[in-house]
């Protein structure tokens, strides 16, 4: 998840490790480590952006791991929550903590639009007012089963997406049948091991792998541990991740 070098903003670093450069047509997966303090403001006129907070050890009770501005409106943010930002809005983190926090972020359509880097806002602004809450956790979401796997929809049409799907799964020991998508996705190890398969080649995954799959790409997720694999899932265009094609 940190692997090359970062772009590195105040007290942000981003990490680009999915996007046109590595051979992706419409998604992006980047990895935004936020320091101590107040970031930037970040925006992008033309894609959808979801955002997924990851587990910190600095949690203390009845504090969130950070607060979200998003067009100066703020939210207080739990691990494991998912965020939606629409194009055109500006995002500022505000992270009170004495440890960095980690979001995974994934754009759709990607675009060779670059970052804009603006002062921060945290503080209300005669901007829109937000129409719908764009914070979603994950405890608070149904769990779907899917044969002996589950999965969780976060971020979707329900929430203002109508381009893109953020969800996390959960996969067993073993390994399922190889399926393919109509849509592009990537992948975020949260926790286990295991491979990736895509055909007849595989490779090793871990907490902080980050994956990459063309539409119709033949794959699957091997679990080779004794626990429970679990994944972030993000896909373009938008639908259900129960939707598959087995081969």
């Amino acid at each position: 998840m940190r692997e090359g070098v970062p772009t590195t903003k105040g007290t942000l670093q981003i990490w680009d490790q999915v996007g046109p450069e590595t051979g992706a047509q419409a998604i992006s997966l980047r990895v935004l480590q936020f320091g101590c303090g107040v970031s930037p403001g970040l925006r992008n006129q033309q894609s959808d952006e979801v955002l997924y907070l990851l587990e910190t050890s600095d949690i203390r009770e009845n504090r969130p791991s950070c607060f979200f501005h998003i067009n100066g409106q703020r939210f207080s943010v739990e691990p494991q929550s998912g965020i939606f930002v629409r194009p055109g809005q500006t995002f500022t983190v505000d992270n009170p903590g004495v440890e960095d926090v980690v979001f995974i972020s994934s754009r759709c359509p990607q675009t060779s639009e670059p970052d804009e880097f603006l002062a921060p806002l945290t503080e209300v602004t005669a901007l829109p007012v937000l129409d719908r809450l764009p914070l979603v956790r994950l405890a608070d979401r149904r769990a779907v089963p899917t044969a002996d796997r589950w999965y969780r929809v976060l971020v979707d049409d329900e929430v203002g997406s109508e381009q893109v799907t953020q969800f996390v799964g959960s996969i067993p020991p073993g390994r399922a049948p190889d399926h393919f998508h109509e849509y592009e996705e990537v992948l975020f190890i949260l926790r286990g091991t295991g491979r990736m398969w895509a055909g007849k080649t595989s490779a090793p995954i871990e907490a902080g792998s980050c994956i990459y799959l063309p539409r119709r790409q033949v794959h699957c997720v091997e679990n080779t541990g004794e626990d429970e694999l679990r994944l972030l899932g993000v896909f373009y265009p938008a639908g259900s991740p129960a939707t598959r094609y087995e081969v």
